[in-house]
Formats: structure tokens, sequence, C-alpha cells
């Protein structure tokens, strides 16, 4: 079966995409694929400067069309062959540098060949020849040749663009096939990612043969358009560190200690004195966690540690050695060095009605907004956005006020057998947070059995009656170092207010479908009524014309304490 059958012309072409014809006419001979392109430059591990390529936003919506098509081709393929895609483990769903360096464990010995400019081999003629002749699309060569100008850039598959990976691999599958085929001869196991080509094996007579496979590896690869890089290729032994793709594979799948070693260093140099290097130059929070994420992904691998929704390690202090290190780093980066005050929700709507009401009200919050000259806006806070990742590292829930009285046990020495003291941590490096961070909870305060009233008596608030006094009065009070605790005023002469008690009632009566708002889960009716989603991106798509004057003691209290901060 070909998903792309009876494609004989640019409207043929045009519907099987989903593509307007004048989109693609356009892009081809108006503003034409040269002018498509913008580029910027990544270092490479081994030195030097990488270009990257990316396509205009018309033109990746092309290929993101030609991909999924592409792919959809390819598993049609796969499964009408009986073929399992066990030897291309690069730009493929479910497999990674992990998955290509499993095959090769504990292998008396693993060979390495490194194709030299790869991507610069996919030529035009190539990748036109491709689509034209290739059995599983067979196109006419004017569709050949507008897929292939879709797709090339400078004469060649460009890095950066959404369809290089897959056409590589379909092109790389018969190199592939002749390789494994050498592979099985020699009684060798074989994967490939993307320009890296590795054999491994326990065979004890291989060094005999392995003049004769080797000679046979080149021809193949030279004959099928590639070149080798002879300075990367080598046969690695097991009683010496073998790598493939980045990873130790002796034993079982790791990292280089070193790169460890390094991470950890660099966490350290920041902890002290604000700012770290990576190969020499200044580096940011968003590399280093890069690099910690990197590190756990394999332990995670590993451990076949799979998080699923509603399953988290049952204590924080079962994490290993790395994951505390991990952990503390996210501390550091979420609510000790970041960049901006960080607000911290209730529930995930709370933080769209804060946003929203900030944009109406810009004008009398500087210290948190600012409108830019095209209409959009600027937050000067920041909103946590709780991630799977915090929640196995710190035992957030997804929602909720629980992760509130959590991440105070971090700054303060409470349960410390689960929750290490960072803060004091930091205290003894002499760090000193750079942002406040604050906890927003529903004005619940009558209520002993609400998550605001556990939160004073948890943190002890409620014996320090002037600070309680001042929390009542003003809305916010600090709990310890840069943590505050705050709320909004009781409205509508209610004992207890959520927050959507702020809003007006014409908006709370708002009709959407035909339906009405209701918060309350019990009494919630699917055909009668819409929930707190619906409504949040109502508010958040309507901000202009909805009255927000009832969040301004909520927003006075953020401002007065972002305003107030200081460091010293």
């Amino acid at each position: 079966m070909n998903t792309f059958e009876n494609i004989t012309t640019l409207d043929d072409l045009s519907r099987t995409l989903r593509i307007q014809k004048k989109k693609l006419t356009y892009i081809l001979y108006v503003r034409r694929i040269e002018n498509s392109y913008t580029y910027f430059t990544i270092p490479k591990k081994s030195g030097g400067e990488r270009t990257i390529n990316s396509p205009s936003t018309d033109l990746k919506e092309i290929q993101k069309s030609i991909d999924r098509l592409l792919r959809k081709q390819q598993i049609i393929f796969w499964e009408e062959n009986n073929i399992k895609p066990n030897i291309s483990h690069a730009f493929n769903k479910k497999k990674s540098i992990m998955t290509n360096a499993k095959v090769h464990k504990n292998k008396r010995y693993v060979f390495n060949i490194d194709l030299e400019d790869f991507f610069d081999s996919f030529h035009f003629g190539r990748v036109r020849g491709f689509f034209e002749k290739n059995k599983n699309f067979l196109f006419p060569q004017n569709i050949a040749t507008i897929l292939a100008q879709l797709t090339c850039y400078n004469g060649s598959l460009p890095q950066g663009a959404p369809t290089s990976p897959i056409i590589t691999n379909l092109i790389c599958n018969v190199l592939d096939m002749k390789l494994l085929k050498i592979a099985k001869k020699f009684k060798l196991d074989y994967t490939r990612y993307a320009d890296d080509l590795t054999f491994s094996t326990n065979n004890t007579n291989f060094l005999e043969n392995f003049e004769e496979f080797k000679d046979r590896v080149e021809a193949v690869i030279k004959y099928s358009g590639f070149k080798i890089n002879e300075k990367k290729t080598r046969l690695q032994y097991k009683d010496s560190r073998q790598v493939v793709t980045g990873l130790v594979v002796n034993k079982k799948i790791n990292i280089n200690r070193d790169f460890y070693k390094e991470t950890r260093s660099m966490a350290n140099t920041l902890y002290k004195h604000g700012e770290f290097k990576i190969n020499g130059e200044q580096a940011t929070l968003n590399q280093l966690e890069g690099r910690f994420a990197f590190i756990n992904q394999i332990d995670r691998f590993n451990n076949d540690i799979y998080i699923k929704n509603n399953t988290v390690k049952p204590k924080l202090c079962d994490l290993n050695g790395k994951e505390k290190q991990y952990q503390m780093f996210l501390f550091y980066k979420y609510f000790f060095g970041n960049n901006k005050p960080c607000i911290i929700t209730e529930g995930k709507t709370d933080s769209i009605y804060i946003k929203s009401a900030l944009k109406k009200l810009y004008n009398l919050y500087p210290t948190l907004i600012k409108k830019n000259q095209d209409g959009s806006y600027n937050f000067k806070v920041s909103f946590l956005r709780r991630t799977k990742r915090l929640r196995y590292f710190f035992d957030f829930p997804l929602d909720g006020a629980d992760s509130m009285k959590k991440l105070y046990n971090f700054y303060c020495n409470t349960n410390n057998d689960s929750f290490p003291f960072y803060a004091e941590k930091f205290k003894e490096l002499n760090v000193v947070p750079k942002n406040p961070v604050i906890f927003i909870l529903d004005n619940e305060l009558e209520n002993n059995s609400k998550p605001i009233s556990k939160l004073i008596k948890a943190t002890k608030l409620e014996s320090d009656k002037q600070k309680l006094a001042f929390f009542k009065s003003k809305y916010y009070a600090n709990i310890s170092s840069n943590l505050y605790l705050s709320t909004h005023q009781l409205v509508k002469e209610k004992k207890e207010c959520e927050i959507e008690d702020l809003f007006d009632v014409n908006t709370l009566e708002t009709i959407i479908n035909n339906k009405t708002f209701e918060r309350n889960s019990t009494k919630y009716k699917d055909q009668n009524n819409y929930g707190k989603a619906v409504f949040a991106n109502y508010v958040s798509k309507n901000y202009k014309k909805i009255d927000f004057n009832n969040f301004k003691p909520l927003l006075d209290a953020i401002n007065e304490i972002v305003s107030n901060y200081t460091t010293t």
C-alpha cells in the first residue's frame, strides 16, 4: 500500500499534504526555498561549530506534513514486510542513544564507524532519485523534484528541517540491510544512530576475521555514497572503556564518569559564585539542567523507572546520590536562584486568572508586568509549572496545595529524613536567594480543614500574633527565608472565599455552549455545566472586558512582596 499513490500533479500533492496549493506555489516559485531559511550555529562536542538551518514558518508547516506522511508510509512498509525497526535508533519514537547503546552492552569487542558530512551526503539529486525510484514511492519526476525542492537547501538536506531525519533514515535503509547481512555473517550485532555505526560481538574468533569484515563494511559504505571519518573509526576491547553514542557500555549503560564530575563541579561553582562556565564560556542554568537531565535519563533507563500519572517514588530519601545532586540543583534553580519572583498557586486555573488580571491592570503594576509596543505582555514574575520532573524530585502533586507544605519542609529542618534542608546548605555556602517565592491560596482561614489553615499551622504562623495580624490585614506574610504566603480578601460577605469569588456576577454567569459555570465537582453535570478549565480559558481570551477590581488586594500583596524584597 502506498500512501502517495496516484500523485502526479501539484494539485494531487496539495490534497495529500493538506496544504493549500497557493502556499506551495508561493514557497516554491515566489518566495523561493533559498530565501526561506535562517541559520544559527551550535558548538560541537569535538570542537568547532555546527550550522543549523531553520525553515520559515510556512515551509516548516509543509515539511511537517511531508514528515507525517513519510513516517506513515514507513510504518506501512514495516508492517507489510514484517520488519522490526531495530537498526536505526536516531529520530524514531521509543528509540534513543540509550536503546542504541544497550544493544552493545557488555560485549567483548565494539567497533565504531563514523560517517563524515552525513547530511551533506544526501544531495538534491540523491533525494529526488530516491522519491522517483524507490519501490515504496515511485513518484513521477515532476513530483519527486518538488519534494526534493521542499526538503533540500543549498543542494542537500539541511540540519534543522523536520523532514531531514526521516529522509536520511529512509535512504539509509538499503545501507542498513546490507550491513546487517555482513554483521550476521560475522556474528555481530549492528545498529546505526544517524552517522554513527556500531558493531559488537562476544565471538572470541572475531579478531581473526576482523580485516575481512572491515574491508567488506567499508566497501558497502563507500558504494552507498558515504565517506568514512577515519579519525573516529575505532575498535574497543572489553578490558578498556567502550563507548557507544557517548555512553559507556562495558557493564551497563552509563555516562562518562568525568562528565558527571564536571557537572557536579559546575553546580558547586554556581552555588558559591552565582555563575559557572562550560568549555571556558559563561553558561546558563538551562545548560546545566540539560546535563543533569541527561545523567538522570540514563539512570532512569537503567532502573526502568517510568513515572506514570498516579505513581511517584514512595520517599524522597530513596533518591540515589546523582538524583540528590539533581534535586539540589532544581531547588536552587526554581526557588533560590530564580531570576524572577516565583508564584505558586493552589490550582492550575488560578495562575490564568492572575495573569489575566495583570494584563487588564498592567498600568497599575509595572513591577509585575510590562506591555510591549506590539501589544504582547512581558511578565516580570514567573508561575511555577508543576511538571512530572518536579513531582518526581519533590513529591509535588500536579495540582492542589500539598506541594506548598512539602516545599516549606525543604526550607526548614522538618521531617528531615525525607526533606533535605537545602536552605541551610545554601546558607552555609553564603548563597542568598535572588527573588521571593510566593504561595497563593484561597482565603478559607475560618475552616481548619482547608489548605491555608493547615499551612499556617505547619509554618507556625499562628503562634506569631503580630505576623498573623499583619497577614490578615495585608494578605501576605514571610514564612521562611524568601518564602511568602499570600491570599485574597473576603468578598460578598462570605466567611470563606475561593479565587473565583473575586469575579463579578456577570462573569460567573457567563453562558458557554448553552452551559453554565459550575466549580463544585459534586454539583457538576456534564450536560448542563462547564468546569474551571473552560471558565479559565474564557477569562484568558476575554480579559479586556472582565472586571478585575476584586483582584487588586491580592495583586497589591504580590506587588509589595516583590517591591520590598531585598537580598541583603
